[in-house]
């Protein structure tokens, strides 16, 4: 019997699962993040030990059974249980698994832990220099043959760029789930942009994007109000024209970088209107990943980094 712990470590939020030969047993979420720890992080050091209890209490095994407790994300910065630098790209599962970093916190678990750090690209050019900490270990999750760019969407969305022999070549962050909860909850467009709906209209999702990207993200977002106020447009056509809006620069940066196929992940409507948008106007090969594979990802990226042995 395999048993490993994972930790998926969010800037809010932490996720602890419980792995047993390969099936994700149970899978635990708690609203503490690196973020409360900008004090001192004695909240999520109690959060991890609790849940950790917790999670082997639900699956009924014993924490001598657990080989490893695996984390990566933001508990790897400087407000999360261990402070490490990022690794340099590029870089692969090789990298990854030599520069993880194993230790002890018996005020925690008697569990040996293990840390995967995070990467970060090194230039001149502000254009090139970025960072991730969680977004490494959720591609070796899913990661594909060939060479790939995948588009994990969320708060701070992700565009990951691999080589033909899976290693990160070079990354992109925006700020597009942030973004889009920021303008939709605190600006005036608050009452023409509605996020519990579940569906958006396709043609204005690419209405949208087109007139954003001719008349820039600025005067695009206050035609979401015309559209309300002046057009009667329908909540799904506001909604599909925001979200055009909003993955401008996500689509156009994609397209740009020309890559034979690009995976795409994250949440549901941020996964299927980039999809769509890219089925539209990029020549690549596009392929949506699953609801389950996306949430396996990170639990299964880490164990894969953890296992990892050159020789094989």
């Amino acid at each position: 019997m395999k048993v490993y712990i994972t930790i998926d470590g969010g800037t809010t939020n932490t996720r602890i699962s419980l792995v047993k030969d390969g099936d994700i047993i149970a899978t635990d979420k708690y609203n503490v993040g690196a973020k409360a720890s900008i004090d001192g992080n004695a909240k999520l050091k109690q959060t991890v030990k609790d849940g950790i209890s917790k999670i082997l209490a639900k699956t009924g095994i014993d924490a001598k059974s657990v080989i490893r407790i695996i984390a990566s994300g933001m508990i790897t910065c400087e407000f999360g249980l261990v402070n490490l630098p990022h690794i340099t790209a590029p870089c692969g599962i090789k990298e990854l698994k030599q520069n993880a970093f194993d230790t002890f916190l018996p005020e925690i678990s008697e569990i040996p832990f293990t840390f995967i750090r995070g990467v970060k690209t090194v230039s001149e050019d502000l254009e090139k220099v970025d960072m991730m900490r969680g977004e490494e270990s959720e591609l070796m999750g899913i990661i594909q043959e060939g060479k790939c760019a995948y588009v994990l969407p969320g708060s701070h969305s992700k565009i990951i760029f691999t080589d033909d022999n899976g290693n990160i070549t070079d990354f992109a962050t925006l700020l597009t789930g942030e973004l889009i909860y920021a303008i939709s909850t605190d600006t005036i467009l608050k009452d023409a942009i509605d996020l519990t709906l579940s569906r958006f209209d396709k043609e204005y999702l690419a209405k949208g994007y087109e007139y954003c990207k001719k008349n820039g993200i600025n005067e695009a977002l206050f035609k979401v109000r015309i559209l309300k106020n002046l057009l009667e447009a329908t909540p799904q056509q506001c909604y599909g024209f925001f979200l055009g809006i909003a993955l401008c620069g996500e689509i156009d940066k994609i397209i740009k970088a020309n890559a034979p196929t690009v995976v795409i992940g994250g949440k549901k409507q941020l996964k299927e209107a980039t999809a769509y948008l890219l089925e539209k106007y990029s020549d690549s090969i596009i392929k949506v990943l699953s609801d389950e594979e996306v949430d396996c990802s990170s639990s299964f990226g880490v164990i894969k980094v953890y296992e990892y042995q050159a020789n094989v």
